[in-house]
Order: C-alpha cells, then sequence, then structure tokens
C-alpha cells in the first residue's frame, strides 16, 4: 500500500473514531479507531521507523479527528458580519491541522520506546494525557473534546472521572485502544499457527492487561453510582429560543426581553431561583437600577433570586482601548440590588478578544473579533454566595471545557453553566453539554446549564441529565436541585492528579526492562 493511500486511511480513521463524541457517543468505534493509531506506534517502533514518519502518520489520524469534533465552529462564522461564512470551514481546517500536532508529538515519543509494547503502551498514554492538558493552554488553548470524554456514552466507566478527572480517562481509553491492537495482533498470529482459541485460553497478560484500568473503571463506577437525592432549593431555568441572528437585530433588545420574562414562572410561595442564560440582558446592569427594580417587580417573590448574564463595562487599558467589557453573571434581589456578581474568566480567543489586538489591527486582521472592544477576563472568585440558597461555582460557556473552572475555594453546593449555544450547530451544543456532564462527575456536585436555544438541563452529581430542553424549544425547566455527593477525589486533587499519573506511567515505561523482539 502506498504512503499517500496509508495515511489518507488514518484520517479516515481518525475522522471515524469522532463518532465516539457527542451527539453520537459510539464509543466501540473510538476504541477501534485508537487501536489504529496505536498500530502506528508499533510498527513503527519495530521496524525503526524515524520519529517523523511515526509523526506524521498519527498526524493524518488526529487530523481526521480533530475535524470530527471540531466542525461546528463553521456555524459559528454564519454569525460574523465581518467575514465571508465560507472562512470558517478554514478556521475548522486550519485549527484541525494545528491542534492534530498534540497527538502526533505523543505518537513519536512513544515510538522511540524501543522495549516492550507494554512500556510504548505506558509512553503513549502518558505522552498522550500530557499533550491534551498542554493543548488547553498553549497559544491561548482549545481544550475542546479531551479524549475522557468518550466515556460518557459506556456507562458507569465514567465515573472514573470522579477520581482522576477527564484527563486520567482519555489515558485510560488510550491504554485499552493499545490493549485491542495487541490482542487483535496475537489472534492473527495465532490464527496463521493454526491455535486461533489460543489467546482466549491464556492467563490475562500482556496487551490484555492494558484493559485493566477500563475494566477497574467499570466495576467502581458501577458499585459508587446512585441515585440523586433531591434538596429543598427549587430552579426554574428559561429557554427563550432566540437565535443569534435576531439577539442583536435592530429593535430586538425589548422584543426579546419581553419574551424571557414571558417564559418565567410567576413566583410562588416556594423561594426559587430564576435562571437565564448567558448575556440574556445584552447591556450593563450596574449602570440601569431602573432596569433591575423593574424586573425584580415583574419576575420575583419576597424569597427569590434572580441569576442573569449581563455586560459590564470597564475601562481599557491604553488610549488605543479606552473600553472594555465583562461577561457577567448577575444575582439580583427583590428589591432590584446586586446581591453577587461572577465575571468570565476564561475567554474564547477571537471570540471574545483579539490576542495581540494593537499588532494584528495593523494588518487588517481585527476583522477575526466580532467586535472591536475586547472582553477582559474577570477577576472575582468563583464562589458566588447567594442569600438564602445554597452557594455555587459559575461557569460562562466555554469555562464548562475546563476542570480547573468548576473548583472553588471553598466547595460550593451546585455548578451553574450559563452559556450562548446560539453560536453553536446542534452538534456543538450536544459535545458543550457532554462538558457539562464531566464536570458533574469530577466534582461530584449537581449542574445547571441554561442556554437560549438549548440544551439547558439539570444534572445530577452522577453526570446524568435528569431535566432537559432540547434545541430550539422555547420553554421553562421547574426542577428540584439534587443535593451533591460527597467530595470526590478529582474535587480534593484537580489535575495535578492525573499529570502525576501521565508522569509515572512515562516512568513506568522507562523502567520496563527490554524485551525480545517478538514480544
Amino acid at each position: 500500500m502506498g504512503l499517500w493511500r496509508r495515511r489518507a486511511l488514518l484520517f479516515a480513521a481518525g475522522g471515524l473514531g469522532g463518532l465516539g463524541f457527542a451527539p453520537f457517543g459510539l464509543w466501540p468505534v473510538t476504541l477501534v479507531s485508537l487501536a489504529v493509531l496505536c498500530l502506528v506506534v508499533e510498527t513503527g517502533a519495530r521496524n525503526g521507523a524515524g520519529r517523523g514518519s511515526v509523526f506524521v502518520s498519527a498526524w493524518a489520524w488526529a487530523f481526521g479527528n480533530f475535524l470530527a469534533g471540531q466542525y461546528w465552529i463553521a456555524h459559528a462564522f454564519q454569525f460574523q458580519a465581518n467575514m465571508p461564512a465560507w472562512l470558517g470551514w478554514v478556521a475548522v481546517v486550519g485549527l484541525s491541522m494545528f491542534m492534530a500536532t498534540y497527538p502526533a508529538v505523543a505518537a513519536a515519543l512513544a515510538s522511540r520506546f524501543r522495549k516492550a509494547p507494554m512500556a510504548r503502551a505506558l509512553a503513549f498514554a502518558g505522552a498522550w494525557m500530557l499533550t491534551e492538558w498542554l493543548r488547553g493552554y498553549l497559544m491561548t488553548g482549545f481544550g475542546w473534546n479531551p479524549l475522557g470524554i468518550t466515556t460518557l456514552s459506556l456507562g458507569p466507566a465514567a465515573q472514573g472521572a470522579s477520581w482522576v478527572g477527564a484527563l486520567g480517562m482519555s489515558g485510560v481509553m488510550l491504554l485499552a485502544g493499545y490493549a485491542i491492537m495487541l490482542t487483535a495482533a496475537e489472534v492473527r498470529r495465532h490464527w496463521r499457527e493454526g491455535w486461533v482459541f489460543a489467546p482466549l485460553a491464556e492467563p490475562l497478560g500482556g496487551g490484555r492487561a492494558l484493559l485493566a484500568p477500563l475494566a477497574t473503571a467499570l466495576i467502581l463506577g458501577w458499585l459508587t453510582q446512585g441515585d440523586p437525592t433531591p434538596s429543598d432549593t427549587r430552579v426554574d431555568i428559561v429557554q427563550a429560543n432566540i437565535p443569534q441572528e435576531e439577539k442583536y437585530a435592530e429593535g430586538a433588545f425589548y422584543r426579546n426581553l419581553q419574551r424571557y420574562i414571558d417564559l418565567s414562572p410567576p413566583p410562588g410561595g416556594e423561594a426559587r431561583l430564576l435562571i437565564w442564560p448567558e448575556a440574556a440582558i445584552p447591556r450593563t446592569l450596574d449602570t440601569r437600577p431602573d432596569l433591575r427594580r423593574d424586573l425584580a417587580v415583574l419576575l420575583l417573590g419576597e424569597r427569590d433570586l434572580f441569576l442573569t448574564g449581563a455586560l459590564k463595562l470597564v475601562p481599557g487599558q491604553s488610549s488605543d482601548d479606552p473600553w472594555a467589557g465583562l461577561n457577567s453573571l448577575y444575582a439580583i434581589g427583590p428589591d432590584g440590588g446586586i446581591h453577587a456578581r461572577y465575571d468570565k474568566q476564561r475567554l474564547v480567543p477571537y471570540g471574545e478578544y483579539l490576542p495581540l489586538r494593537p499588532v494584528l489591527s495593523r494588518i487588517g486582521l481585527d476583522s477575526f473579533a466580532p467586535s472591536s472592544v475586547d472582553t477582559y477576563a474577570g477577576t472575582r472568585p468563583r464562589v458566588m454566595a447567594l442569600p438564602g440558597f445554597p452557594d455555587l461555582v459559575a461557569m460562562i460557556c466555554y469555562e464548562a471545557v475546563y476542570a480547573e473552572q468548576a473548583d472553588g475555594a471553598t466547595r460550593p453546593a451546585w455548578l451553574l453553566n450559563v452559556s450562548n449555544d446560539a453560536w453553536f450547530s446542534d452538534g456543538g451544543a450536544a459535545m458543550h453539554l457532554a462538558h457539562a456532564r464531566l464536570r458533574a462527575i469530577e466534582q461530584g456536585l449537581p449542574l445547571v446549564r441554561s442556554t437560549p436555544t438549548g440544551i439547558s438541563a439539570v444534572i445530577d452529581p452522577y453526570g446524568e441529565v435528569i431535566a432537559s430542553l432540547p434545541r430550539h424549544e422555547a420553554g421553562v425547566i421547574q426542577a428540584s436541585l439534587p443535593l451533591p455527593r460527597a467530595e470526590t477525589l478529582f474535587a480534593r486533587t484537580g489535575n495535578a492528579l492525573p499529570i502525576a499519573l501521565a508522569l509515572f506511567l512515562l516512568a513506568g515505561a522507562l523502567a520496563l526492562p527490554a524485551r525480545s523482539r517478538r514480544s
């Protein structure tokens, strides 16, 4: 088979592996696709292929995989007035090509372990975890769709994220893919020798031992998974189904505001939290006490609290940048006062701000950002103390992609993710919901999602969606907030634990003795 044909097949295999992501959740396809990638590492090591050859082959696989998980970004360019919509596909391809370098580096590194296959498997898993973590931060970072997110469709195995996080579950999936590849090679060898059932009769060992982490996650997840217990906290989540093209249309502000008001359930005798999504009010609320009071009179009972996304203008950092915005979540009481506010900290590059704006503006690339005013990152604590209600950690939109954004200085009772998924395609919105489910599992906390066009949801501390509104449907979720589970191991350690595990895997690969070439 020609080299380019082989790499085209690897590209296709990587793309098929993306079917393990939401909304499809076809995790067996992902495992088989990973086995193909692991075969690239194994054959490269055994045949003495150079790091460049393994890198390019693994890059082809990863390019297809990232395209399958990031295609939705092109949809956002339909609402970008400064650029043609077709440029969105250029952005998707360019971003996927860049992101593909991270798994390719991990594969090239693992192929240099000329010892036993077990050493290469451990090295690949450890290197994968480290490079996956790095891709969330280097060059502004984009941590979308970690490999471990595919375990959400693997039933109880997803509960492993409560111990080692999504990052650790990525390593578990990679080891399982390597196990499938080695077992398939062993079956093929025995078939040629006339002993097709020999691998099934042999004790657990070799490549099949790499399935142990996934089996452990399945068993422990099954043992620890429980039913959510409702609390006394009531939440009313409003999804107004306002498309992005209508949000900023001429005269749309009061029309859209009225739509939210009409959908909001009237106050009753029971205290409740009324929740609107990110930027539901695309104005600054700090300077509008009249608007806050009017909304409080219309929407709130004497024991209610109103949580809504809105904006805040702050002075810029230079004369060229006189004003900037904060993407904020406000907690407004029955008196119209602001009882708490959280400002988004993890911003979307080229969506909420333009990196190196003074430089890029001079060469005409400021059109890549939708506004001439940058959004600044907030510095307030993530934990919001709500009078009369349990404390929460707020995550605004893209922040749900990052595990550390769900972690507060003190442990809250629940997580709130307000988002504007009107930018997303339906598949992208389903992927965003999957990230929120991972954050709930990692922290052992219930999570509420509020979006204008869906998918709004209430998620229990085991990551299960217990109430939701589908895409493109207006409505209200009225639910009791589940109680949190006991603090998880990951909630205590954060990503420090999976990073330490990745380094341990690499050290184990180095420590393994050399084996025969056949092994």
